[in-house]
């Protein structure tokens, strides 16, 4: 267990940034389902702009990695693109 005050507070920062990079990813992994399970091309048009900006998001806080991000991107507009 953490001997030093600031490693006690590493210790409930990283928890805390723990619990919110998971809320992060999993919304978002939960939003890229939703659009791949959308049938109707115009409504996955419409979608699609509010996963690329929450992709870019995660990519840009690093919560993600830049390469997996414009490789989501890229298979997700490949997606759209043939309904």
């Amino acid at each position: 267990m953490a001997n030093h005050k600031s490693a006690k507070k590493r210790v409930k920062s990283s928890a805390k940034k723990r619990v919110l990079n998971r809320y992060y990813k999993k919304s978002s992994r939960t939003a890229i389902k939703n659009l791949r399970d959308l049938t109707d091309k115009e409504e996955a048009e419409k979608f699609l702009p509010k996963i690329v900006s929450m992709i870019d998001k995660l990519a840009k806080n690093n919560r993600i990695h830049k390469n997996k991000a414009a490789n989501l991107k890229s298979k997700l507009m490949k997606h759209v693109a043939g309904l």
